[in-house]
């Protein structure tokens, strides 16, 4: 082969080197990850996690990915890459702890056309933001460079999580009954899901996502829009540990109450919601007007202002509240469980759109 025709991967798009670098610019946020158990640095072929260092004696593992779906399309257009790590890494973290999991390791993986190394370093430390306030270790990850999968700036991100519960711990619990109360935990907006019904919405308002959001003048679309999602870890972990009576808990994503709330219920039982508890958030009310968006479909699409549930003892409910309130929590009392009434859950009150 002539030195004409010789070609590297480099020429192929591919710059190991540039992967390389971005190890060593996000050691130190890794580093700041490291809690019990995990205490390694990045590099090697697998990250190491010590259940036994971390304190557990009879523990069940429990597992969790996902991604961050069309929210990620706003950052790329917008350049505000710094909070979207945040959303991974909840989005998987949320769905380990409504198990009664600690969330012990996070992985991550991202993936580009052209790896830029700062759009890279930016995401990964919002990654290591989101895994410091789970109190999980970011333990690995991949970073994949694949010219002509992806166009131009794009990026996609996947993440992976494993938290663990003591066996005796795990939710949902026996016994759930009618009576037990419905308790819900505020979200900071649409969290990562019902992005692609958002961004048609922009796009027919004919905003501009640096433009002031009509329903909050301080604050650009963008701004608004790219609010990280929850992370509930922390009050839930201290509210499970000193009340027996949680019963469950549901993540609300996708699918919102009608899809979400029923993957924790027996049969025989249903989920009663006082819709007019919720008090929608601006974001919300916005979308439903611009878009002409029913209160079924919002509440099927949107988590509506309420990102966590809990099923609560009726006995204990109020102490659950109090607890939550101490931890920083805005609790609401959306309902309770009644005797299976055909649909899994069903609404009462009106949701103020």
């Amino acid at each position: 082969m002539t030195k004409k025709t010789s070609l590297t991967y480099a020429d192929a798009g591919v710059d190991i080197d540039a992967g390389n670098a971005l190890v060593e610019t996000i050691k130190p946020l890794v580093r700041a990850t490291r809690r019990r158990g995990a205490d390694a640095e990045i590099g090697g072929f697998g990250g190491l996690f010590d259940l036994k260092a971390a304190g557990f004696i009879d523990p069940i593992l429990v597992a969790a990915n996902d991604g961050v779906g069309t929210k990620v399309r706003i950052a790329i257009e917008t350049g505000v890459h710094d909070t979207i790590g945040v959303d991974l890494v909840a989005m998987c973290v949320n769905d380990l702890i409504v198990q009664g999991a600690e969330p012990l390791f996070f992985l991550d993986y991202y993936a580009s056309g052209k790896l830029d190394g700062a759009v890279a370093a930016a995401v990964v430390k919002g990654i290591a933001a989101g895994c410091v306030e789970a109190g999980a270790a970011l333990i690995g990850g991949e970073t994949a460079e694949m010219p002509g999968l992806y166009a131009g700036a794009d990026y996609d991100l996947a993440g992976f999580s494993v938290g663990a519960v003591e066996r005796g711990a795990l939710l949902p619990k026996a016994g759930i009954a009618p009576g037990d109360a419905i308790i819900g935990l505020p979200s900071s907006g649409a969290h990562s899901n019902g992005f692609s019904l958002i961004r048609r919405i922009v796009a027919q308002s004919g905003l501009d996502y640096s433009a002031l959001a009509p329903f909050a003048p301080d604050k650009t679309l963008a701004e608004v829009l790219l609010t990280p999602t929850r992370i509930y870890v922390k009050p839930i972990l201290s509210a499970l540990a000193a009340h027996e009576g949680i019963k469950a808990l549901a993540h609300i994503t996708g699918g919102g109450f009608p899809d979400n709330i029923p993957r924790v219920l027996p049969q025989g039982v249903s989920a009663e919601i006082d819709l007019s508890a919720i008090s929608l958030p601006p974001v919300f009310r916005w979308l439903a007007s611009m878009g002409g968006i029913s209160a079924a479909e919002m509440l099927r699409t949107f988590n509506c202002g309420i990102g966590m549930v809990l099923v609560v003892s009726a006995g204990e409910a109020e102490a659950v509240m109090n607890s939550l309130r101490e931890a920083g929590e805005a609790p609401v009392a959306l309902g309770s469980i009644i005797a299976a009434a055909g649909e899994r859950v069903t609404f009462t009150g009106r949701l103020a759109v």
